[in-house]
């Protein structure tokens, strides 16, 4: 007997005869078959299994009946093969069919998911649960991170060169001898800074300092609120050399730089630093859009070793797909930037999508690129407060924000902002609430009605979070043990979902907001606006979403540092990012949402907290705080700037060669 000549029969309590038929079958097989077992197996009258075995080549036949609040998962019979049925008897006005079903003896092919490079896994129905893949992948990964890293200065010297393609910059050794006197793990983790840095080394070094650039940075310095660190000779201390035209008081404009400054002066790594200057802006958002032509010239003459005469540089140019390569989905895919939000750029969005288009983040930075994924800009307050997004200058622009983006050139430095040594942080199993938790204020852009605010990145969380819940969510295998197939998920309806196991709101009440054209009051009725939270009543959260606001989030730190179990949705790659190990340190999650409830729904559990991995989520979130203690001290953010001013220093050398370092 084969699986399909199996018949799938039926049963309902309210049917006597059916019932009857039944009995009558099961008294048979007990007659006629002496290895029967299993008849019968219960804990109590709300969690009955019959199991029954029918062929050699058949397994058994499986009914559970288990009580969830107000949750019913009703499917097609083949839906169901090789899996349980669950039914919630006491919340339906009449008991429904039960399938039996007939499962192989020998388990189903394991089959694998697709990495594609654009950062994202793409779900495959017939493998295992794709979170089981990602926390074992990564956990590889980041055990050889640990195991390559270099343990002297010969081996950093021949990883740089591995890596890079040159030597380290001069002073290298001084650099190498603060990170093995204080400790600093993961010597070898500063792509960022080449990521950031690689355009300008196709420029040549004397375009550099042509009177040309220099009097355009001075003049580009004169701008509002930027202003302009570094020192004129070796013996100088780094000050603050100029700043602009400001609106704000001096000493804020200035706060982040003299932060940075102080922690490389308290140090005393400062005096190693050749001369240099660099500017900074104020503003939390990156400013300087990348014109991708210009700066992959520059980044493939990199490549080569070569440069290029930045005189021969290209006319302005506009909007965010100007960053972009033209063979980017973000060129090739036609956006209208005036449109509401179309449900067509990424049905994959749609809570009831089919799980062969469910994705999950494997490579974070990838994931953020909003030229392999167009849909970040109509998703995120960073592009959609500029429409299709402002004019790129003709120049290679080096100035240090505190939020650079995969569309802007601005450099990476390591801010200490909201820097904190550590926080609150009760035993995992005295937290009681297993909700996920996020509370702050309506940031992202400014709401007008001259902005497409309702597109934004936490407008959109609160949508999902507190409307819609009418519709349904299909959540992906609840359930699924590691070796078994995914399956092609769970119908759950969100109003008894998201009540249950979300505390996501907005604190207080709306700011950044237009009142004469009514967007405050639109706001306030738009969304229900919850009571602060303190750092102790956070603390009893198992699971805490953390999300971008104006620009990258500050309160990053404060978070990783409670053990709470992170799930982080961002657009912009930081300092520490090539540091920190997703599905290890925290959970990454993307910036639509489209996967938080699969997420969520694998770590938490259903809504009685069956199914979940309570184990894995203690796991992680201990993990990501020994991270924050280990690799965020301030002697790590002293060593990514130290390290990023002797490489800026030589880049922006007339005689880059001489300010190299040589070994020998």
């Amino acid at each position: 007997m084969t699986l399909r000549n199996i018949n799938v029969l039926s049963l309902s309590r309210r049917s006597p005869r059916r019932r009857f038929v039944l009995i009558s079958a099961l008294c048979l097989v007990v007659l006629f078959r002496s290895h029967l077992r299993n008849i019968l197996s219960a804990n109590d009258t709300t969690n009955i299994a019959f199991k029954t075995f029918i062929e050699p080549l058949a397994a058994p036949v499986t009914i559970v009946r288990t009580q969830y609040p107000k949750e019913t998962v009703v499917q097609q019979p083949a839906h169901y093969v090789g899996q349980q049925v669950h039914l919630n008897w006491e919340e339906l006005e009449e008991e429904p069919e039960v399938f039996f079903k007939a499962e192989a003896t020998e388990s189903l092919p394991i089959l694998d998911h697709r990495y594609q490079p654009n950062g994202l896994l793409a779900v495959n129905p017939k493998g295992q649960h794709p979170i089981y893949d990602l926390i074992e992948r990564n956990e590889a990964a980041w055990q050889v991170k640990l195991q390559k890293a270099s343990r002297n200065l010969h081996e950093a010297v021949i990883e740089y060169q591995r890596r890079y393609g040159r030597e380290p910059p001069k002073g290298f050794d001084k650099w190498w001898q603060f990170v093995q006197e204080h400790n600093v793990q993961l010597p070898d983790e500063y792509d960022q800074i080449h990521r950031d840095l690689e355009g300008f080394w196709g420029v040549d070094p004397q375009d550099l300092q042509t009177v040309d650039l220099q009097a355009f940075q001075l003049r580009f310095e004169l701008e509002k609120d930027i202003y302009t660190i570094g020192k004129l000779d070796i013996h100088d201390p780094i000050t603050v050399l100029n700043t602009s035209d400001t609106s704000m008081p001096v000493a804020e404009l200035v706060e982040t730089g003299n932060n940075i400054i102080a922690m490389l002066k308290k140090f005393d790594v400062d005096q190693y630093i050749p001369p240099f200057r660099v500017m900074f802006s104020a503003y939390d958002n990156p400013v300087v859009p990348k014109n991708w032509e210009i700066w992959n010239e520059g980044v493939e003459h990199a490549k080569k070793g070569t440069t290029f005469p930045l005189s021969n540089s290209r006319t302005f140019t506009r909007g965010w797909r100007s960053s972009c390569d033209p063979q980017s989905p973000a060129l090739t895919a036609p956006i209208d930037f005036s449109a509401p939000y179309p449900d067509n750029l990424r049905p994959s969005a749609d809570p009831m999508a089919p799980i062969n288009q469910r994705t999950f983040i494997h490579d974070h930075v990838a994931a953020m690129d909003p030229c392999q994924h167009p849909h970040l800009l109509r998703r995120h307050g960073q592009y959609v407060a500029h429409n299709e997004g402002p004019a790129g200058p003709n120049y290679l622009i080096p100035l240090i924000s505190l939020s650079p983006s995969p569309l802007h050139m601005d450099i990476t430095a390591a801010i200490p902002m909201n820097w904190i040594e550590d926080v609150y942080n009760p035993e995992w199993d005295a937290r009681t609430d297993e909700r996920l938790h996020w509370r702050g204020a309506n940031t992202g852009v400014y709401h007008a009605n001259f902005y497409q605010w309702d597109l934004t990145h936490r407008i959109n969380m609160m949508r999902w979070a507190q409307l819609g819940w009418s519709s349904t969510l299909r959540i992906l295998g609840l359930g699924a043990k590691r070796g078994e197939r995914v399956g092609e998920g769970t119908v759950v309806h969100k109003t008894r979902w998201a009540p249950a196991t979300l505390d996501i709101g907005f604190a207080g009440e709306p700011i950044a907001c237009e009142k004469e054209d009514g967007t405050c009051d639109a706001l306030a009725d738009m969304f229900e606006w919850k009571k602060k939270v303190s750092v102790e009543e956070a603390g009893n959260y198992k699971y805490t979403l953390d999300m971008d606001g104006n620009a990258w989030s500050s309160r990053f730190k404060r978070l990783i540092t409670t053990s709470s179990c992170i799930f982080k949705a961002t657009v912009y790659p930081e300092w520490f990012t090539d540091r920190l190990q997703p599905w290890v340190h925290y959970v990454p999650v993307q910036m639509d949402l489209s996967d938080l409830w699969d997420s969520f729904a694998f770590f938490r559990g259903d809504l009685n907290g069956d199914h979940g991995h309570d184990d894995l989520s203690k796991k992680i979130g201990a993990q990501g705080r020994d991270w924050s203690l280990k690799y965020w001290r301030e002697e790590d953010i002293v060593a990514y700037n130290f390290r990023l001013f002797l490489e800026y220093a030589r880049l922006m050398s007339s005689d880059r060669e001489s300010m190299s370092y040589h070994s020998h």
